[in-house]
């Protein structure tokens, strides 16, 4: 965890599930608010750099596209309200259709997308993307570790929990 902003507002997180993980808390959605806020830790988490690297990666601020545009807001909504609405799982063959997605991608490819005007014009949250400087000193370490996430989940055939909180 990189801890550049104040631990205050909407944190995107991620959690890596095996089969057997998946199974209990497709049984019992009680289970989520457990697995997201509880144990050792998120196994990911992107801070507030979320909306801004899916942005990047979707081309739209709130929607999802297939593949990488589905790695932060893709999946399908699970039990109730674990801070900025339901978690969200996504299972194995999503996982790696998104791994796939993401492979290709590089910071580079990010950066020529990175358009400060755009960034404020869709309202991405939070309001601070007006100068380059915070894509190299925010998004792109956030995203090499979202990258780095799913193509570990992806390799180990695990699912994934998502949540902002």
């Amino acid at each position: 965890m990189r801890g550049i902003l104040p631990a205050m507002g909407m944190i995107f997180v991620g959690r890596r599930l095996d089969a057997a993980e998946q199974q209990r808390l497709l049984a019992d959605h009680s289970l989520t608010a457990d697995l997201v806020h509880g144990g050792s830790g998120p196994d990911l988490d992107l801070d507030k750099a979320w909306h801004a690297i899916h942005y990047l990666l979707a081309g739209e601020a709130w929607e999802t596209t297939a593949g990488a545009g589905e790695a932060i807001l893709g999946g399908e909504p699970l039990g109730s309200e674990v801070g900025y609405g339901p978690a969200r799982l996504l299972g194995p063959e999503q996982v790696r259709a998104i791994a796939a997605g993401l492979e290709p991608v590089t910071v580079e490819t990010l950066r020529s997308r990175y358009d400060t005007a755009a960034l404020g014009a869709a309202h991405v949250y939070p309001d601070i993307w007006d100068d380059d400087e915070e894509f190299d000193t925010y998004l792109a370490p956030y995203f090499d570790e979202l990258r780095s996430f799913y193509l570990a989940a992806a390799g180990a055939g695990q699912a994934v929990l998502l949540a902002v909180v």
